[in-house]
């Protein structure tokens, strides 16, 4: 059977988990543009007979939201840019030099990656009193950074460790120095590993709810994670409308990203199974 040929039943399969996937998320945005009426009338209808955008204009103007969403910018950004420097100049250190103990280091790098994030929690909470930096993002990009680093090193090892030696050999021998093959030549070809592992990176400070709940407890640096939590989610009651808006909000510089990088994504991909 031709491998190109059409089969029904992977296609239905196909769609229908897609379709199984994707309705949370078509659910979220269809109940953050209902009347607060609609939401809990029965039968349950999934389009809304009114369609209303009052939830993210109370969502803007009446709740700290624009703040928390500020703050999530902030150290998720920071945090990436800080894990993707060490990330990238360790990984090529690890893949190209020679040097006692290498092998130790990259198994260290992984040991530290696969130990769950919340041992860490208390004497990482403790040290940041110690060093003055309790409820600020500076101790939130530190933190992140001690669980996203090993992550993000061990998989541009890979990358690295996937461009052929020879191409930068060719640049050293033209006269260019350690420092300029660097950057002309193993730069560019490790470019769709460093913006997939950006992107994960990124994803991973923005999501994180745990050490942004130990670490900071003030509305002036809380991230939006913490923040919504806290501002619509209560004992006594639940703001759907507005939790639903928040969400949507929460999810679109996540599609921006997924959006304009996909590309270099899924070359990413590919080019951390291929060594060379």
């Amino acid at each position: 059977m031709r491998a190109d040929k059409f089969n029904p039943l992977a296609s239905l399969v196909t769609w229908a988990i897609v379709i199984l996937m994707v309705f949370p998320l078509i659910w979220m945005v269809l109940t953050s543009i209902k009347p607060q009426s609609e939401l809990f009338v029965f039968p349950i209808k999934l389009l809304p007979e009114h369609v209303t955008f009052e939830h993210y204009r109370r969502l803007i103007e009446d709740t700290p939201f624009l703040g928390y969403f500020w703050n999530s910018v902030v150290l998720s950004v920071a945090t990436t840019v800080v894990v993707m420097v060490v990330a990238t100049l360790g990984g090529y250190s690890l893949a190209r030099f020679r040097y006692r103990g290498r092998e130790t280091i990259a198994v260290a790098v992984l040991c530290t990656y696969l130990m769950p994030s919340v041992v860490l929690i208390i004497p990482l909470y403790l040290m940041m009193v110690k060093l003055g930096l309790e409820n600020t993002l500076t101790s939130l990009v530190i933190s992140y950074t001690t669980f996203a680093l090993p992550y993000a090193l061990w998989l541009l090892r890979s990358f690295m460790a996937g461009i052929p030696e020879d191409l930068e050999a060719a640049a050293l021998v033209d006269g260019a120095g350690r420092l300029g093959a660097f950057k002309d030549v193993i730069l560019p070809q490790a470019l769709p590993g460093i913006i997939s592992t950006a992107l994960f990176t990124f994803i991973l400070a923005w999501n994180e709810y745990l050490y942004a709940l130990v670490m900071v407890n003030t509305d002036e640096t809380r991230p939006l994670t913490t923040g919504v939590m806290n501002m619509l989610v209560s004992s006594f009651n639940i703001e759907w409308s507005l939790l639903m808006a928040a969400s949507v909000m929460m999810s679109v510089p996540l599609l921006f990203f997924f959006a304009f990088l996909q590309r270099y994504l899924t070359s990413g991909f590919g080019a951390g199974g291929v060594k060379g």
